[in-house]
């Protein structure tokens, strides 16, 4: 509640609240509990050569279950419609938290990081900017596609992933852990995301929704070459004692995607074996 009065606010609530000194100081208590918890879940990573191969690396061995391979072979619509809840927390402001980083930024990473946000904001078309992409897809999909509609249904891990992006987008001494997490997020998102519109084609969703899946198929696979090369790489160029931030970053997007997903299939099939 109290990020989220850094976004979009809420209705009969004062937008002066925003910087509320008292808010802020127990906004701080949180996010120290936050940050402490995520750290003691990172045991460090040690690389040698360029960060962006040890990164690329880093993100491929990293060995957790996934929600896509199931979504296309064995989840009901029921099932779907759960995770699209769930998921539109994020989607329906896609990179906002990251855009936070831009300012904080040296010139190359800036310049790189600057190319992405055009693409993920419609290369200046408001039809084609993800965040709406999603929204037209939920709307035709018969789901509520308002900001935060869906917050009530959201378990502990979603509120956590959503969490630490704005933790990580708001604090600039965090913004090499907050591009760390845009570079996992990037580098493990094309191919999930042909997996999700192979079976929201599957189980006959509306094609806007599938349109919003595809796009991000071509998307972010040149997004993940940006993210972890002309971003995190030119970061850490610039200045090296960030190296080990952008991974601390890194892991925590794929330890807190790992953590929602085996949530969610041991509650859809408990008696099965959890696929990678």
């Amino acid at each position: 509640m109290l990020y989220e009065l850094h976004y979009r606010g809420f209705d009969g609530v004062d937008d002066a609240l925003e910087w509320d000194p008292d808010l802020l100081r127990l906004r701080r208590r949180l996010e120290t509990d936050l940050e402490q918890r995520l750290r003691a879940r990172f045991t460090g990573h040690r690389h040698e050569g360029a960060v962006a191969d040890a990164l690329f690396d880093y993100v491929d061995a990293h060995d957790g279950p996934a929600l896509a391979p199931y979504v296309q072979s064995s989840a009901d619509a029921d099932q779907v419609r759960e995770l699209l809840r769930h998921r539109s927390l994020y989607h329906l402001k896609e990179f906002d938290p990251t855009a936070w980083v831009i300012p904080r930024l040296p010139t190359a990473p800036k310049a790189a990081l600057m190319e992405l946000a055009f693409d993920e904001y419609g290369v200046g078309d408001p039809n084609r900017l993800h965040a709406h992409l999603f929204a037209r897809g939920m709307a035709a999909s018969g789901l509520d596609s308002r900001p935060g509609a869906y917050v009530d249904d959201a378990p502990v891990e979603i509120l956590e992933q959503n969490n630490a992006m704005t933790l990580l987008g708001l604090h600039r001494r965090l913004r090499a852990a907050a591009l760390g997490h845009l570079a996992a997020f990037e580098a493990t998102s094309s191919s999930p995301s042909r997996r999700l519109a192979q079976g929201l084609q599957r189980l006959g969703f509306d094609e806007a929704l599938v349109g919003y899946y595809t796009e991000h198929v071509t998307a972010d696979a040149v997004h993940d070459q940006l993210a972890c090369r002309s971003v995190c790489g030119a970061l850490v160029e610039e200045e090296p004692e960030q190296a080990e931030e952008v991974f601390f970053g890194a892991f925590t997007c794929l330890d807190l995607e790992a953590r929602y997903a085996a949530r969610m299939l041991e509650g859809w099939q408990p008696s099965e074996q959890v696929p990678a």
